[in-house]
């Protein structure tokens, strides 16, 4: 039987530039995504630092990785994961 990530919390610097509620947008648009949390932690001169969870029935935490560096963002660390059995016939 095989896991799957239902939830990931993220450590993330973000370029100041870059719209919070855009990158927030792009992530719930990944399959498998169905809500998205962002906190911001700090905030410097040409960026911001995020607390970002990502939960979902199928989280896929490295199209999430690349689509956060596809913004110019830096994944600094992955601090927390939850991960649930795979019913038969699902994914």
């Amino acid at each position: 039987m095989r896991a799957r990530v239902t939830r990931v919390v993220l450590d993330v610097l973000k370029p100041r530039e870059l719209d919070t509620t855009e990158l927030g947008r792009a992530l719930c648009e990944l399959e498998g995504v169905e809500k998205v949390e962002v906190s911001v932690v700090e905030v410097d001169v040409r960026t911001e630092t995020l607390k970002l969870t990502v939960e979902g029935g199928s989280v896929d935490l490295g199209a999430v990785q690349r689509l956060l560096e596809e913004h110019g963002c830096a994944v600094r660390s992955v601090d927390a994961l939850s991960f649930e059995k795979a019913r038969p016939g699902a994914g």
